[in-house]
């Protein structure tokens, strides 16, 4: 067995999807150039899920690190599982500097998703900030031909999504994490006033128990609940760290311990979305 499927989850559509990522959204000041960078020792490092979005502005830098790494011999295509969302229009605003909302049939949209995938534009489709409802509708839809496979969604320590992430397991729809370290305070839809996850300690001092970094427990706690995460950094020394997360385990009372961290506490409450009318944080989960 590969390396790659070793390290992977089975989805509802049959594909793999490698349970460790690498997160690529960025504040604006980081450079383009970086991200390929990252991308590029990601890859010799051993990941092989790479997360981007429309929105982030870096897929151009993304295709080009990993088609270089295919190149030099490092990586085959079908070896990286490349997760985008994609879009048109970054959040067009009014005069006033308010998001323009548009009306959207959560399950029309789905239907284009099925058809993306059919045409081979997509080995696999899922979905990213959904809650239970909206999967529901999703799954009960009529002529449904494909289920989501995943539901990208904040999850870490302080917003632990245990009802959500029960309800998917229930669903056989495996749920992503992303901010599963906290989140950078300098990107714009970052709450600034919430705590610096990595600083808990709590889980600093299983850290230092297992003798890891705290990122390193962040990351293996999420495995261990059968949760795929995605560890976001543009530090050669924290992508290669994020990535030795295999070779230990968290004990039962550690993950309790872990699971007690949890305060329901969102680094990204999408407060500037609120009044639309999908929103997707009112329901509980």
């Amino acid at each position: 067995m590969s390396a790659t499927r070793l390290f992977s989850v089975e989805l509802n559509d049959g594909n793999f999807m490698p349970v460790l990522g690498l997160g690529t959204s960025a504040p604006h000041e980081v450079a383009k150039s970086k991200v390929e960078d990252a991308i590029k020792t990601a890859i010799d490092v051993g990941y092989r899920h790479i997360d981007s979005a429309y929105v982030y502005l870096n897929e151009e830098e993304i295709g080009r690190a990993i088609q270089k790494k295919i190149v030099d011999g490092t990586v085959k295509r079908d070896e990286i599982f490349f997760t985008s969302k994609p879009g048109e229009e970054i959040f067009p605003k009014d005069s006033h500097g308010k998001i323009i909302f548009d009306t959207v049939d959560l399950c029309s949209t789905w239907e284009v998703l099925e058809k993306c995938k059919e045409a081979g534009l997509a080995k696999s489709i899922g979905v990213s900030n959904f809650n239970r409802r909206q999967l529901e509708m999703i799954l009960n839809k009529s002529g449904l031909k494909y289920k989501p496979v995943c539901n990208q969604v904040e999850c870490h320590l302080y917003f632990n999504q245990g009802k959500l992430l029960e309800f998917c397991k229930s669903k056989d729809i495996v749920l992503t994490a992303y901010a599963a370290l906290g989140s950078d305070p300098k990107k714009d839809w970052v709450n600034k006033d919430n705590p610096v996850l990595l600083q808990d300690p709590v889980l600093n001092a299983i850290a230092e128990k297992h003798q890891r970094t705290p990122a390193q427990v962040a990351l293996c706690y999420q495995l261990q609940r059968g949760v795929v995460v995605l560890a976001k950094s543009f530090s050669e020394k924290r992508i290669r760290e994020n990535f030795q997360v295999f070779d230990f385990q968290l004990t039962p009372e550690d993950m309790k311990t872990l699971d007690g961290l949890n305060r329901n506490i969102r680094y990204f409450n999408g407060t500037f979305f609120a009044d639309h009318p999908d929103f997707p944080f009112h329901d509980e989960y």
